[in-house]
């Protein structure tokens, strides 16, 4: 469930932020959600935080990115984020991508490319595209290992779940 999160204190770098989003990613984990999470950082502080939750509430557009996003706009009272920093353990879909570019987001950060989704640099490059109105400062790679390895788990389970292991 998305919340805000004042406790999480100062992110000073990437690293810093990147395991924060992966606290969420387990927490999708462990709730049986494809295992992607993300938060939003503003001035350096935890607003937001938010994983996968489309299976829970029914509902398709609940990525982690959009749950974090919506947080974190209820937080600082308006439809945009400037100057945020979004960090996702996964590259934001074409729908997460808009929704970023939309909410001015400053920069995004994930660890590891979506080759069938990605929207931001996989499959297109919505979030630095010269014709967009608002691009974002992009980074990639943090901790990638790490959450290509819980990726790997979940869908391997996902597979084994169905062969009826």
């Amino acid at each position: 469930m998305a919340r805000a999160d004042s406790s999480a204190g100062v992110v000073r770098d990437d690293s810093q932020g990147m395991d924060l989003a992966l606290e969420e990613a387990r927490a999708a984990f462990d709730e049986d959600e494809v295992p992607v999470g993300a938060i939003v950082v503003i001035g350096g502080r935890v607003v937001a935080r938010g994983h996968n939750r489309t299976r829970a509430d029914c509902d398709p557009t609940a990525h982690a990115e959009i749950v974090a996003l919506r947080s974190a706009a209820r937080v600082v009272g308006a439809q945009r984020v400037v100057g945020a920093t979004v960090y996702s353990t996964v590259e934001p879909c074409f729908m997460c991508a808009g929704a970023l570019s939309h909410a001015r987001v400053a920069r995004v950060v994930w660890a590891v490319r979506d080759p069938k989704f990605g929207g931001a640099a996989s499959m297109g490059q919505v979030l630095t595209d010269p014709r967009m109105n608002h691009r974002c400062e992009v980074a990639e790679g943090v901790h990638a290992e790490v959450v290509r390895e819980l990726m790997r788990r979940f869908f391997e389970g996902k597979r084994r779940k169905a062969q009826g292991e």
